[in-house]
């Protein structure tokens, strides 16, 4: 199949819901995981939703928190307005966990080392908190499953290998296995313990089988997936194996398979790649889908369905990265490893419409596949989640989808571990928000910073240093719903190399068909605080094409320089993020340079004081008597404060020359940005980094998604109306 085929097959599936009144999914809330901490607690530890169930009435999410060694609760009632219920603590790390009315059971690694791996399925009454019963399951669980009629869990005993002996290769004794343990009237009968042998099954490794992930069908069929051994295995409710065999290989095309220092290219192969199965979910009692997330020697980047029998009924190929790429939420930094890396899939049936649903670990994003037809499943959509989305759990009863997404980013600053949870409405689909879906040539994107508005609905928009090797302006036609990349200019020097060391922070018209493009300096790693003169076709002519700082600003320069650039006449006015070495606290430069005269100039603004981190300037866009401005803090979910557009009217921009005093404007507050970032379902978004306004004066704004490294990938890319409006 074509890429082109490829991008024309998940432009129809991505916009299915946009064309007719249909079901979607759509994100309603975000549960941070550290409110669940007691209080007096010190929130600032590390807390992990991995592994997600629900109770019976589907009012109370249960899920895992390694970190915490506990289970943490969530009050669904109102799923819009989820509520902590607190944290069980456990005596060891939970790996799994699946509820049964209202007993939670939990699978609890207790393992002294790699040599001695032991552990316990726990019966926990969700409520109270109790522990209801406790069997020894002789190894190190990773993850359960409940059978249909609750009779029995089985658990997938991995006893992980240790990554750094023998580089992580298997075999590694004791081997794992599979144990079978029926349930009681809320509890565990011990002495029921079936422990099933899967040694000698797999071609790789047959001494050491390393169960991964188990699932139980309606015939209470356990399909156990062992993902370093590249092996699928069908065991029935006896402990008797029906099948297994080799989860195979892929052939890959049309991939970015190498860490080339963030450049999207994706025109490499990988022939052969093993699946190496991570989660599986029957879809019925014959099918059943895996996500091939990859170990060592393998990842296909993709998901499959397998017959129980070994036939491959579908096989996604790269279509689902694809699809991923085409929304911005492509991992560059992981070309080299699994790319997307699909770690979870999840099926259930949903107003009489079954669906898997397939997370990507490293994009953050969930797929929602129709498989009416196992042999051809339908992309439907792609729903952002939080970062690392690990486990998930269906209520069709309730309408809900349910998302566990395990990175907590405390130490980086970035954002909290959070719980997501989605609605199927009778409603168009709110993400994504911008896409590249119709273009002749897969366009990755992402990173995205200054904007500038042009006629006929257009708007012009740079990516940052993240794709240092790759600047890029993006044409983007918000007359479509979603927003739609429609070309992307390469720029280049007049050699036709790619313009490295420029940091593209601003965009605006020159009124020519080209653009001046602000850079932000980093002097330490050789990109120079400059601006720069692009032609239509992203060319910057050498020498007379780079304007570089004035002496008077060199001298006082530091690293946050310039972010967003717009022309008022003969003037171009770029904002300093931060304070340079001669700017009062709280106080950054608004920079003019004269492209007739040659003159430069500035003025001061005043920013918030920060509460947390630090505040800045972003963006600045002129309109009609006003010049808007983004003001943000660093701060991302509940800890942003300052996500605001302010105004400062143009005739109080008269600037002073520089190396002396600066006259300090007025700025009017014009909207406050919180709520637009959290109106769909999601936490506060950290960079607020792009505005642009039209000559009708609607406002469009947008966010810079760090280009998927330590971030969800996720991009709004909202209009918010007229700016100008009394009403805004």
């Amino acid at each position: 199949m074509s890429a082109r085929f490829l991008c024309l097959t998940s432009a129809v599936a991505l916009t299915a819901g946009l064309a007719h009144a249909e079901m979607n999914f759509n994100r309603i809330a975000s549960f941070a995981t550290p409110l669940n901490m007691a209080a007096g607690e010190d929130t600032k530890r590390e807390t992990s939703p991995e592994i997600i169930d629900v109770t019976a009435d589907g009012m109370t999410l249960v899920y895992t928190d390694s970190p915490l060694e506990a289970l943490g609760r969530v009050d669904i009632t109102d799923p819009a307005n989820p509520q902590p219920l607190g944290n069980i603590a456990l005596p060891g790390e939970p790996t799994s966990v699946a509820v049964i009315g209202a007993t939670a059971y939990v699978g609890v690694n207790t393992s002294e080392s790699y040599t001695a791996p032991s552990g316990m399925l726990k019966a926990i009454d969700v409520a109270t908190g109790a522990e209801l019963a406790s069997c020894d399951l002789g190894g190190q669980p990773d993850s359960i499953a409940k059978s249909k009629d609750g009779a029995f869990i089985s658990v997938a005993i991995e006893n992980e290998r240790d990554e750094d002996l023998n580089d992580g290769l298997i075999p590694q004794l004791p081997a794992g296995n599979l144990v079978m343990i029926n349930t009681t009237k809320g509890g565990l009968d011990c002495a029921s313990l079936k422990m099933v042998d899967l040694r000698s099954l797999a071609d790789i490794a047959p001494s050491d089988p390393e169960p991964e992930y188990v699932s139980i069908n309606g015939l209470g069929e356990t399909v156990i997936s062992l993902q370093e051994n590249n092996h699928m295995v069908v065991v029935s409710k006896d402990g008797e194996i029906v099948n297994h065999f080799s989860a195979g290989a892929v052939d890959l095309t049309n991939i970015d398979a190498t860490d080339e220092r963030a450049i999207l290219s994706f025109t490499e192969t990988q022939m052969g790649r093993l699946r190496e199965p991570d989660a599986v979910a029957w879809i019925d009692d014959n099918h059943f889908a895996t996500a091939n997330e990859g170990d060592y020697n393998g990842g296909s980047r993709g998901w499959t369905i397998f017959n129980k029998n070994g036939t491959v009924v579908y096989e996604s190929g790269t279509d689902f990265e694809h699809a991923i790429v085409q929304i911005g939420h492509y991992p560059d930094k992981r070309s080299d490893s699994k790319g997307v890396e699909p770690e979870s899939v999840t099926f259930d049936v949903f107003n009489g419409t079954p669906f898997v649903f397939v997370g990507a670990e490293r994009a953050s994003v969930v797929g929602v596949y129709n498989v009416t037809n196992p042999a051809a499943p339908v992309l439907e959509q792609l729903l952002p989640s939080g970062v690392g989305p690990e486990g998930y759990v269906t209520i069709p009863s309730r309408s809900l989808l349910v998302s566990a997404n395990e990175k907590d980013l405390i130490e980086d600053g970035g954002a909290r571990a959070h719980v997501m949870i989605f609605e199927q409405q009778e409603a168009p689909a709110v993400y994504p928000h911008l896409t590249s879906e119709d273009m002749d040539e897969l366009t990755g994107w992402g990173a995205i910073s200054g904007m500038v508005a042009d006629k006929d609905g257009i708007i012009w928009a740079v990516n940052d240093s993240f794709y240092l090797f790759q600047p890029t302006i993006f044409k983007i036609d918000t007359t479509q719903t979603p927003a739609k990349i429609v070309d992307a200019i390469r720029v280049v020097r007049q050699d036709g190399n790619p313009a490295q060391q420029i940091d593209m922070e601003g965009i605006t018209l020159d009124g020519k068909g080209g653009f001046y493009v602000a850079s932000e300096g980093r002097t330490e790693r050789v990109i120079p605080h400059a601006i720069y003169h692009v032609s239509a076709e992203g060319v910057i002519k050498n020498r007379k094409g780079e304007i570089g700082l004035p002496a008077e600003l060199m001298a006082v320069e530091k690293r946050f320089g310039f972010e967003g650039i717009t022309r008022v006449g003969d003037t171009l006015w770029m904002p300093v993020q931060r304070e340079w070495k001669d700017d009062p606290k709280n106080h950054v430069k608004l920079v003019a340079y004269n492209l007739k005269t040659k003159e430069w100039g500035a003025v001061h603004y005043e920013k918030a004081e920060p509460a947390k981190g630090w505040v800045g300037l972003s963006e600045i866009t002129a309109h009609g008597d006003y010049v808007y401005i983004i003001e943000r803090d660093n701060q991302h979910d509940a800890r942003a404060v300052t996500k605001k557009i302010y105004r400062v009217a143009l005739s109080d921009m008269a600037p002073a020359p520089l190396g002396g005093a600066l006259p300090v404007v007025k700025k009017e507050l014009v909207r406050d940005l919180i709520p637009d970032l959290t109106s769909t379902g999601g936490y506060v978004l950290d960079k607020v980094e792009g505005l642009a306004i039209f000559e009708d004066g609607t406002a469009i704004f947008s966010t810079d998604n760090d280009g998927v490294d330590d971030h969800s990938g996720e991009t709004i890319f909202m209009n918010i109306g007229n700016i100008e409006s009394r009403n805004f």
